[in-house]
């Protein structure tokens, strides 16, 4: 590979370029790294989308979004979302067919990535988005106790009580609003009648309920709810956008792991794209867990799981 640092609109990105001469132009791959919004790196992620461009035989765009809290949300999507707009019109500028871009990203990233496809759906003055990766991905702030944050609320690098902690720091808040959002008193019953046809646990399937218990209904803080309207926005949570647009995204694949808090999200965000048309393919992981990808290419700190993530993205993007 001829690795580069460059600037996409001043967004600093590494791009993964393979060497061997292509009698075509190759397909273009974005990807977002995970860490929260405030953790993580291009370096972070090296190993990865070395990988991802060597065996799909890819150019590799890896985006260093600006984290928080040092740059304030939402400067990491607009920084991704600017990124991507500019590869898309500059693609042939590196051998890449404008019309073959996927986007990519673990975690936060997938978040991102979700968020990035959603803003694109109408743009008619760049080529359109081919598919998305998300790869475990954080995809809505509304409801804490869906059965997946039941099963692994005690779960290792992401617990239930975490992913508010780590929300709360990312967007600047004060942290002492994590148990009123964790019982769900930062949604007012109209939001939550609205979005039950998209979030609910009647959604998932029975195989993946197990053991689970619904909560007691939470009392409303309008004070709460005031404080972290951030949460409810598509951009933010790329699961509340409303059917118009999510019939509109492009092929996607969705990678869950079992042990993980965010399992649902995706099985969420699946039956959303399959009930508006949108061709889906997923894998799920029942020995992995959140951050199993950054794991890749340890050696022996590595985990099976690991790269069967990865051969599961390549062979996607293929």
């Amino acid at each position: 590979l001829v690795i580069k640092d460059l600037h996409f609109d001043e967004v600093p990105v590494r791009i993964y370029l393979p060497k061997v001469p292509s009698a075509t132009k190759r397909r273009g791959v974005i990807f977002f790294h995970g860490g929260c919004g405030m953790f993580g790196s291009i370096r972070s992620h090296e190993r990865v989308c070395r990988s991802i461009a060597r065996k799909s035989d890819s150019v590799v765009v890896s985006v260093g979004y600006h984290l928080s809290p040092e740059h304030k949300y939402p400067a990491q999507t607009l920084d991704c979302l600017t990124a991507t707009v500019h590869f898309l019109k500059t693609a042939e500028n590196y051998g890449v067919d404008p019309d073959r871009i996927i986007v990519c990203g673990d975690s936060a990233g997938g978040t991102y990535t979700a968020s990035v496809c959603q803003e694109l759906v109408n743009r008619k003055d760049i080529p359109k988005i081919r598919a998305q990766v998300l790869i475990y991905p954080f995809l809505q702030a509304l409801n804490f106790d869906l059965p997946s944050y039941q099963k692994n609320a005690f779960i290792a690098f992401l617990s239930r009580e975490r992913v508010v902690r780590f929300i709360l720091k990312y967007l600047n808040k004060d942290g002492s609003m994590k148990e009123a959002i964790l019982s769900g008193s930062h949604v007012p019953e109209s939001m939550n009648l609205k979005y039950r046809k998209w979030i609910n646990p009647d959604l998932i399937p029975e195989i993946f309920k197990l053991g689970y218990k619904p909560p007691l209904p939470a009392s409303f803080s309008s004070q709460v709810h005031e404080e972290t309207k951030e949460l409810f926005e598509t951009r933010f949570s790329p699961l509340l956008a409303e059917d118009a647009v999510v019939c509109h995204l492009p092929d996607t694949c969705i990678i869950t792991c079992e042990h993980d808090v965010l399992r649902d999200d995706g099985l969420l965000y699946k039956k959303r794209l399959e009930d508006n048309d949108v061709k889906v393919t997923w894998y799920h992981m029942e020995e992995s867990f959140h951050c199993a990808l950054e794991f890749f290419g340890y050696g022996i700190f590595s985990f099976p799981s690991s790269s069967k993530m990865l051969n599961h993205t390549v062979n996607f993007i293929k």
